[in-house]
């Protein structure tokens, strides 16, 4: 088992709920600040006052793009990526053209891809490939492209699909895109025992709401 004595670190701490308010994000961030977690992951229209909220600790700023169907078209994307750097992200986690990825449209998920990384100006890329919808050599095919892509992580879930993280699909990711390429775990992990079995299994990081009673856990494992 990975050393997860300060598994709050590998956490973005998540609120991509349509009806949060800005006092939701303020409470994300402040929780975020407080245990210290990787970073907070907000919607676009947050960017900016998520990073005037954390800008005084290490906590970075992750916005979604094409979130959360992936279904627009790529310069809708590259403009939302482009924005949302100019709002202050650190990283952008992008859903990928899923019903291309379906159709094996590869050259098209790969331009998809592409056109957020060249607008990100050098900030991580995480893509999200939605495993929930995939067949296991979809998942496989996409972790190729993403490797390609000039990405930094393929991601699982949006949290708005069918299935969440799975311990199973992170070690088929990680069988593929080899042992330094970022996975992020995402997608209905809600306590410590589910995040720290999917770390174990090759996740790099957690993506998760329940931050907070993650830690919390932990500490009363630890303790034990």
């Amino acid at each position: 088992m990975p050393d997860q004595a300060n598994i709050a670190s590998r956490i973005d701490h998540t609120c991509l709920r349509a009806e949060a308010t800005a006092a939701d994000i303020m409470c994300l961030c402040r929780e975020a600040v407080e245990h210290r977690f990787f970073a907070v992951c907000v919607n676009p229209v947050y960017v900016s006052e998520a990073c005037e909220a954390v800008a005084k600790s290490d906590v970075k700023v992750v916005s979604v793009v094409g979130f959360p169907l992936g279904a627009t078209q790529s310069s809708v994307k590259a403009a939302e990526a482009r924005e949302a750097v100019r709002c202050g992200a650190d990283e952008l986690d992008m859903v990928v053209h899923i019903g291309a990825l379906k159709a094996t449209r590869w050259k098209d998920v790969d331009a998809d891809i592409r056109a957020v990384v060249d607008a990100a100006e050098g900030r991580v890329v995480k893509v999200i490939i939605e495993t929930g919808v995939l067949t296991r050599e979809e998942k496989r095919r996409a972790a190729e492209i993403v490797v390609l892509s000039g990405a930094a992580f393929v991601k699982t879930c949006t949290g708005f699909g069918p299935a969440g993280a799975t311990v199973d699909d992170i070690r088929l990711l990680r069988s593929v895109v080899g042992p330094d390429f970022g996975i992020k775990a995402s997608g209905k992990i809600r306590d410590y025992e589910s995040a720290d079995a999917l770390l174990d299994a090759g996740a790099n990081r957690i993506g998760a709401s329940s931050g907070v009673a993650i830690v919390e856990q932990e500490i009363l494992h630890l303790s034990r």
